[in-house]
């Protein structure tokens, strides 16, 4: 269904440029890094006998195995803290939703090396002393430097790691589960005293001393500058206060902030930040809300949907309220478009970041197509925006009804199309346009699916998953 626009009722402020689009070679470049420390690691086992132990058989040989693995393992999960350290550069590169991928391959991956090396080591070690593998693992874990320390690391990560499986992660708090989340940095922080004074690749040898203090040096100071130091400087600098609340539909909610100096602020359309409200006990607990108004140098606009896990609290929030940010985050904006057709696909809350992108990017008259999915017609926010969208910047707006047709479908319902031809047949231009997706991850996966096959290429593609 298209709109019938009145003229006159979008909030939205005139587009500006956002922030200087990120070089391309970052990208590669930290590629490079990532697998260069792995490449260092190996040759270091190498040049400490690793290969030749392998090679002689024997209980060495599973031992040395094992340490490879565990050095791997150790690469891999400072890895994993550095794709989450909220470094700019990295962030603008690869954008969040591909360093969670990686951090959660990156996690799952190091932990069953962990695994591999402790069950490698232990049986490597009793074979050598000619024991029991149980007795030998409790003599190293009692009697060996470090490693009571490592063993309640190595607890600290599988309660991480249980935790993070989808099935549990579903039935937990977002709150919960990010505080549970944090202790897999005191496990990381459990493992390094048992590398260092036990490890044969660290006893004795300078040059693997030195790198694995400076490995482990970048990663606690990236969290340290990044995710502690950045936020507060940048809180300090823009004093974000709520300036009004306003009810956008059932269960939802946006709030204007001000504060000072907000076009210093580097961000763009399209991104989120983590939000935490002074309004009282649970303010430490930080949600993840995007931007659903284009920056305008001079306010900030989130629009927040109650999902029953502390985001009820917004609706009540009280003007001068203060707001602490970590951010902005996401790769959802439009640093690469440079005009033509453009296509938007929101579901639910996705029009949240692609209303913000509608107010920013430079899209000629009638060049841009937004097809917002809503299980009801009552669930439709922002139908004045839209409509002033429609009126002044042409935008053809389309709106899909009901409950999801079937998994693997991001139509409603009822549709008698295929979800090519019905996303071919809402936006002729697809096949051309810069496209911009955002929604629950089922729903995304599918347009984005549906895209790809309409004739999307990749890199004009851009997604964003509402969950965590």
């Amino acid at each position: 269904m298209t709109i019938t626009a009145r003229p006159g009722a979008g909030r939205q402020a005139p587009p500006r440029s956002g922030p200087s689009a990120t070089p391309r070679w970052w990208g590669d470049a930290g590629g490079v890094v990532a697998g260069t420390t792995l490449l260092v690691v190996t040759a270091l086992w190498v040049s400490h006998g690793g290969l030749q132990s392998v090679t002689g058989g024997g209980p060495g040989a599973v031992s040395s195995i094992g340490r490879l693995v565990g050095l791997w393992a150790s690469d891999l999960l400072l890895l994993q803290v550095l794709t989450m350290a909220r470094i700019p550069m990295v962030e603008r590169a690869f954008g969040q939703d591909k360093l969670a991928r990686w951090h959660r391959w990156s996690g799952f991956t190091s932990f069953w090396m962990m695994i591999a090396h402790i069950v490698l080591i232990t049986i490597g070690y009793a074979g050598t002393a000619r024991t029991n593998p149980f007795a030998q693992l409790w003599t190293m874990i009692w009697n060996f430097p470090g490693m009571l320390l490592a063993a309640a690391g190595t607890v600290a990560l599988i309660m991480v790691v249980v935790t993070s499986v989808r099935a549990a992660r579903r039935r937990l708090r977002y709150e919960s589960w990010h505080l549970l989340h944090l202790y897999a940095y005191l496990g990381a922080g459990l493992a390094l005293p048992h590398q260092l004074w036990s490890g044969s690749d660290f006893v004795g040898s300078a040059w693997a001393a030195t790198y694995w203090w400076t490995l482990w040096g970048a990663a606690a100071a990236s969290v340290l500058l990044f995710r502690l130091g950045l936020p507060l400087l940048r809180n300090r600098r823009h004093q974000l206060v709520v300036d009004r609340v306003v009810t956008e539909g059932p269960g939802l909610t946006s709030v204007y902030l001000t504060g000072r100096d907000l076009d210093r602020l580097p961000a763009r359309a399209g991104q989120f930040f983590q939000w935490r409200f002074l309004d009282g006990p649970g303010w430490t607990r930080s949600h993840p809300f995007s931007l659903s108004a284009a920056p305008d140098g001079g306010h900030l606009r989130i629009t927040v949907k109650d999902s029953g896990d502390g985001s009820s609290r917004v609706a009540s929030l009280k003007r001068g309220t203060r707001a602490l940010v970590e951010g902005p985050y996401g790769k959802l904006t439009g640093e690469s478009y440079h005009g033509g057709p453009v296509v938007l696909l929101a579901c639910g809350i996705g029009i949240t970041p692609l209303l913000s992108l509608l107010g920013e990017l430079p899209y000629g008259q009638g060049d841009a197509t937004l097809v917002y999915r809503a299980r009801s017609e009552a669930e439709i926010a922002f139908r004045p925006e839209l409509e002033w969208f429609a009126v002044q910047r042409g935008v053809t707006v389309k709106y899909l009804f009901g409950p999801r047709a079937a998994d693997g479908s991001w139509l409603p319902s009822g549709h008698r199309d295929t979800d090519v031809d019905a996303l071919r047949r809402l936006a002729p231009a697809i096949a051309d346009a810069e496209v911009y997706l955002c929604g629950p991850d089922a729903w995304t996966e599918a347009a984005h699916s549906a895209a790809r096959a309409a004739g999307v290429p990749a890199a004009r593609l851009h997604t964003e998953l509402f969950s965590w």
